[in-house]
């Protein structure tokens, strides 16, 4: 089982690029599990036809002794095992606290020995690195990291802090940062000032991927563009990024 943890700044396009990577690799016949990590608990709508599922914290809360794998684990596009970690109510708790309690809870229940994915991807809030944020590269849950960024100061000042957090707990053989994944917002010279900045973080470009108004269009109905487009240079923009994870990983 590959365990990989997507980490970048809120609002650059994480979890459109994460859901698509799911949906990517789940068409070439890998069992996914997607975990989202955020409060917003928004990470996998795009494979439940843009709806939301009720959140592992919401559900314990709810359920409390009596919870289930059935209660936070839902079946979304091409199969992919969708679960979102939640987060307490705005003002009151951590939202990191919520990603712990989340974990440790699919521990309890034993999600990855009842369903056995291949790949499980955690798509991770990146404006800080600290406490429940942390967990899928300090707890030894992700075994490889990638950073989504456009060439924004603000995202690439987050994808170097993300960056030197893997770093340190990598002194600990816990997770690798893999390379960058661009995600475009075509301002002047985003290549060049991204590969700047690469330098300075130290690791390297895995993927380049353009704004397309195609993206908007798929998720206006509700997904990805692998369920909602039939012709679409968008997919094989994913299926690129898909078989070089793969190939990384292996």
């Amino acid at each position: 089982m590959r365990k990989i943890a997507i980490y970048g700044k809120g609002g650059i396009g994480k979890s459109t690029t994460t859901s698509n990577l799911s949906a990517a690799l789940a068409n070439k016949g890998y069992k996914v599990m997607q975990i989202g990590c955020d409060p917003n608990a928004d990470s996998t709508k795009n494979l439940m036809k843009g709806k939301r599922i009720p959140t592992v914290l919401e559900q314990i809360k709810a359920k409390g002794e009596d919870l289930t794998l059935e209660d936070i684990v839902f079946e979304g596009y091409a199969g992919v095992l969708c679960v979102e970690s939640g987060g307490p109510t705005p003002g009151v708790g951590c939202a990191g606290r919520g990603i712990i309690s989340a974990f440790e809870k699919l521990e309890e229940l034993d999600a990855f020995g009842r369903y056995k994915p291949d790949i499980v991807i955690y798509d991770v809030l990146g404006d800080v690195v600290c406490g429940g944020f942390a967990m899928p590269i300090r707890g030894g849950y992700a075994k490889d990291v990638y950073v989504v960024s456009s060439g924004e100061m603000m995202s690439l000042y987050a994808a170097n802090n993300i960056a030197a957090a893997i770093r340190n707990f990598g002194k600990r053989g816990y997770a690798q940062l893999k390379g960058l994944i661009l995600n475009a917002k075509n301002i002047e010279n985003e290549i060049e000032i991204v590969n700047k900045a690469l330098e300075e973080i130290g690791t390297t470009m895995v993927q380049y991927i353009p704004r397309s108004p195609e993206i908007q269009e798929a998720e206006n109905q509700g997904g990805t563009v692998f369920e909602f487009l039939t012709d679409s240079h968008m997919q094989s923009v994913y299926n690129q990024l898909a078989d070089k994870i793969i190939s990384r990983e292996e």
